[in-house]
């Protein structure tokens, strides 16, 4: 079972012991991430997580802060997200003092030298190219411009290379002192551990940490009144889109709807998608439906690589099968397939200490409250086939459709508007 500790600076730390674990993770959560950054620093929050690899006191290179954890073949890694921003080292659980010495060195001393940050820029940029130069990943990147435009949900989380070249060591110092403070942060550790010397541990290294206000973000604006299409010219033979809808927030009362809708369509081999997008017309390898909810938006859209060719076919199919949703009842065979793999994806994920600590952490951080997988799974059991259907009839409205659209279309838009609509 998990417990929460609140220090006296605001600073949460939740603990999730598990006895047969034999491994520990230490996950650091910070709440920012790029919908808190304004467009002349796009980017800042994904290039100040690339800066705390950089260099400590204690640990003066790059290399030096490699080792610490190669040395014992841990695993380590940063991420950064619309919303929040993590840091975290999983090792066996009898090198824990390590792993939790290695985190909290990276998050409250790094050094940030200004070589280093004028060096990272380059990899920053190239890791934009990457994606740029991959359909399949940047697919992503505008199915959120196609849904928010020019506002940060809707803006790329490494930035652009223009705004990425403008940060400078005082821009991200700035930032880390207004959003890395301890109401912000949360401290996750699970797996085999020792919870009450962990705590003490933790209050010993974070307690130091300032309790100021961050800043907040702008809320998200969506105004959406027509279909809208979203096209990225590249003279390539295959297509990528996502076609999807604006669906709910990560409060909503009928989030696990959307989930389950997404299994259903998209969401396993079995599922409407897969079998008629792959297995029926032949038209793309990978095709998957999934539902996003973050704390104040939310989209469900079908993302596939498909046949240049069988383009408007397969939009025309995905439509058909988001209308069927809405206007033919689930049978309950089907609803209860979606709800058992829901249900045992997340078992099989939280048997490994770094999901138990992202399972708790991050709801602790997106939520204000956590749930336990059982009270999930009560939630989840009681959707029914009435309400798969309501939901289908209210998120799949002409209105709320959009499409993105990576491939050898210039200018067709309005060819691609004509067919958006149920």
């Amino acid at each position: 079972m998990y417990k929460k500790t609140t220090l006296k600076n605001g600073l949460r730390i939740i603990t999730v012991p598990q006895k047969e674990a034999m491994a520990a993770t230490v996950l650091i959560l910070v709440k920012t991430g790029s919908k808190y950054e304004e467009k002349k620093h796009s980017g800042i929050s994904h290039y100040l997580e690339h800066m705390l690899f950089k260099g400590t006191e204690k640990r003066k290179t790059p290399k030096d802060v490699a080792e610490v954890l190669d040395k014992i073949g841990g695993d380590y890694n940063a991420f950064t997200g619309e919303e929040y921003t993590g840091y975290y080292a999983k090792v066996d659980a009898v090198h824990f003092d390590t792993a939790l010495d290695w985190v909290s060195d990276i998050f409250l001393n790094s050094k940030i030298p200004d070589k280093e940050v004028n060096k990272e820029r380059g990899v920053i940029i190239e890791e934009i190219n990457m994606y740029d130069d991959n359909p399949m990943m940047y697919i992503d990147e505008l199915w959120k411009s196609v849904l928010y435009g020019d506002q940060p949900a809707g803006w790329d989380i490494a930035g652009t290379k223009k705004s990425v070249s403008e940060i400078s060591r005082n821009d991200i110092k700035k930032y880390i002192e207004s959003q890395y403070v301890s109401s912000n942060t949360i401290i996750c550790v699970a797996g085999k551990i020792k919870e009450r010397e962990v705590i003490d541990k933790i209050k010993d290294r974070f307690d130091r940490v300032k309790n100021t206000e961050p800043k907040a973000r702008a809320k998200v604006v969506e105004e959406q009144t027509v279909p809208q299409v979203m096209i990225q010219y590249k003279n390539i033979s295959q297509t990528n889109l996502a076609i999807g809808v604006r669906g709910y927030d990560i409060l909503h009362p009928q989030k696990y709807v959307l989930d389950l809708m997404s299994i259903i369509l998209g969401g396993m081999m079995s599922s409407r998608m897969f079998i008629e997008i792959r297995e029926k017309m032949g038209a793309a390898y990978y095709v998957r439906t999934y539902n996003n909810s973050d704390s104040d938006t939310g989209a469900l859209a079908t993302f596939a690589g498909i046949d240049n060719k069988k383009i408007f076919d397969v939009i025309k199919t995905i439509l058909k099968e988001y209308k069927k949703l809405a206007s033919i009842k689930v049978s309950e065979a089907e609803l209860k397939k979606a709800k058992d793999y829901l249900k045992g994806k997340m078992v099989l994920r939280m048997e490994s200490s770094d999901a138990q600590a992202s399972f708790y952490g991050v709801q602790e951080l997106m939520e204000n409250r956590t749930l336990t997988m059982v009270e999930i799974f009560k939630k989840i059991d009681k959707v029914s086939v009435k309400d798969i259907m309501k939901v289908a009839k209210d998120v799949f409205k002409n209105e709320k459709l959009n499409l993105a659209i990576i491939g050898p279309y210039k200018g067709k838009e309005e060819e691609f508007k004509k067919i958006l609509k149920f």
